[in-house]
């Protein structure tokens, strides 16, 4: 079948690779009924009314009316199979990956508690989102003292919260901006804050525990007279102190990378979330960590997930984990299963099963060692799951800031942001990787041009460990480091 993709043998419809015609022959003697864009369905039999649609060899929901061979599958007539809360019983069966120890190492910055950083900048961490414009003068004012070449970059993470908090929402914020201060790719942190705030730096330090307090500074600028100059001198001892570092040999089982997927199409399912698949196994199989989040994009697909559960404890956890998020939609009178977004639709991904199978591709088939809360840092190397919601910027955060030291983010519409670690773009299609080289860093789109998934994947295993000992991706070029947090309550 040229020009279309049959994902798993049970599957009952294919994916055009390029846009088609109508009168495009599938089979001898069956042509194509409509035109269709590519990434999108056809179906292969005649499907009647209520009978499942099979991609990825599971259903992602059901036809809505009868469906002919050679007809356009979409929300027109598939509609998805999920409702309501289930119950789940743990069956294991889990993959060992039979992987041979490459001795694979990246050149990285060895930290005094036995993390290794990928980078070493310059931090500006505000307690309070009123902090974010000193600490936007302070970076004016220092950058025009030193030479800030010398250090691998000097960010501001501006955020609106801080204050007029409670319960979840503060205690979010407080711990997400802790374990951005403790990040390995800081060499240096200036935690800024206004003096009035409920997230005052005396509470703040409570919440810190132990840290590096020759990386570490604090500014309250009520305090002091003048808080730009006060903040660029504590600036200027923080960069001296970094000036020392330099990258060491540091073994591949040091990396902790997190797998994100954004503005989706497709071919995500297809292409780049397979590829990264396969590549974090290959990092877990080295001794390194993963971390698969992005929870309401698992609906649908948690069941291939628990079932790789480590243990029953794992299992429980994993359980959790689902049926917590969608009692959060429960009580917010939100819809569970609608996801997809008119981008994701536009690329051709109807329902949310139909996401998920896809979306967790990202994370292989290894054992899921752990399950993090929100906030919460990794400590079991392999693969975990961590609990955030599917936004892109708040979970590439909450990746982050659990340990990661980079964000491997595949998408098939294209997006340009990062959050504050680097974020790899990678295209699931070559048109996006060739329009938008700005963006992109790595093209997964060549698994659809002849190319083994092997191949790709060895060239995507070396550009990553250039990425960690220094090679800058697109979105650090431009200058896009941002965070989000996540918020679920009131505001004061």
């Amino acid at each position: 079948m040229e020009n279309l993709i049959k994902i798993h043998e049970k599957d009952n419809i294919v994916i055009g690779i390029k846009d088609l015609e109508i009168g495009f022959e599938i089979f001898p003697g069956v042509k194509l009924k409509e035109n269709i864009e590519k990434g999108h369905k056809i179906a292969i039999e005649n499907i009647k009314k209520g009978e499942n649609i099979i991609k990825y060899g599971y259903p992602i929901g059901h036809a809505t009316e009868n469906i002919q061979m050679g007809e356009f599958v979409h929300s027109h007539n598939l509609k998805t199979n999920l409702a309501g809360v289930e119950e789940y019983v743990f069956d294991q069966s889990l993959n060992p990956l039979n992987m041979e120890d490459k001795n694979l190492s990246f050149k990285g910055y060895k930290r005094k508690n036995g993390d290794v950083g990928i980078r070493n900048e310059l931090w500006i961490v505000p307690t309070v989102g009123c902090a974010n414009g000193i600490g936007e003068q302070i970076i004016q004012e220092f950058k025009k003292k030193v030479d800030t070449s010398k250090i691998d970059g000097i960010h501001i993470f501006k955020h609106d919260y801080g204050c007029s908090q409670l319960g979840e929402d503060h205690k979010n914020t407080r711990t997400i901006l802790a374990n951005m201060t403790k990040h390995a790719n800081a060499g240096g942190v200036l935690i800024l804050g206004l003096g009035c705030e409920n997230n005052n730096i005396e509470e703040f330090k409570k919440n810190l525990n132990q840290y590096d307090s020759d990386r570490v500074k604090f500014l309250v600028s009520q305090d002091v007279r003048d808080e730009v100059q006060a903040g660029v001198e504590i600036l200027k001892e923080l960069y001296d102190n970094m000036l020392e570092d330099k990258r060491e040999a540091a073994s591949i089982s040091k990396l902790k990378i997190g797998l994100k997927c954004g503005g989706s199409d497709g071919f995500s399912g297809i292409t780049a979330n397979p590829l990264l698949g396969e590549l974090s196994d290959f990092i877990v199989s080295q001794g390194g960590s993963s971390i698969l989040t992005e929870v309401p994009e698992m609906f649908g697909a948690e069941t291939q997930l628990m079932s790789r559960a480590k243990d029953e404890d794992v299992f429980r956890d994993i359980v959790h984990l689902i049926n917590n998020f969608k009692e959060y939609f429960i009580q917010h009178d939100q819809p569970i299963y609608e996801n997809p977004s008119p981008g994701n639709k536009a690329g051709g991904i109807t329902t949310l099963e139909e996401k998920s199978l896809g979306c967790t591709e990202k994370g292989g088939m290894a054992t899921i060692v752990d399950v993090l809360d929100y906030g919460e840092i990794i400590s079991k190397k392999g693969l975990n799951l961590l609990n955030s919601p599917g936004n892109d910027l708040v979970s590439s955060t909450a990746l982050g800031a659990s340990g990661c030291q980079m964000v491997l983010f595949t998408t098939g519409r294209g997006t340009p942001f990062s959050t504050f670690v680097p974020t790899v773009k990678i295209s699931t299609n070559s048109d996006l990787y060739n329009n938008k080289p700005h963006w992109i860093d790595f093209n997964a789109g060549k698994l659809l041009e002849g190319y083994s998934m092997e191949e790709v994947l060895e060239d995507l295993t070396q550009y990553i460990l250039e990425v960690a000992s220094g090679e800058r991706v697109n979105s650090e070029i431009g200058n896009f480091k941002e965070i989000a947090i996540f918020k679920t309550g009131v505001t004061l």
